[in-house]
């Protein structure tokens, strides 16, 4: 239910946030002086842990209402190994 530009994706280190905020208003005014405002507000928020995830590599995309994003993980890491020599 929110629009393209009512979300923000963020990254802070290793936690991915994704904010999504919506805000309408509607009024109605009749000539005895009669108002009527009717607001409503949603908002939504959720954080990720994305330390396994190649941070460089997270894309965004946002279709028929439907937000998708491609998280590829990270290369393996294989420490270097080496050999040590009995003195």
């Amino acid at each position: 239910g929110f629009n393209k530009e009512e979300i923000a994706i963020g990254l802070e280190g290793d936690i991915l946030t994704i904010k999504a905020e919506h805000k309408t208003e509607e009024k109605e005014e009749k000539a005895d002086s009669f108002v009527r405002i009717e607001r409503s507000h949603s908002s939504y928020e959720r954080r990720f842990d994305v330390s396994e995830i190649d941070t460089d590599k997270i894309d965004a995309k946002y279709e028929n209402g439907i937000l998708s994003l491609n998280m590829p993980c990270r290369e393996p890491v294989t420490p270097p190994s080496r050999q040590i020599t009995v003195g």
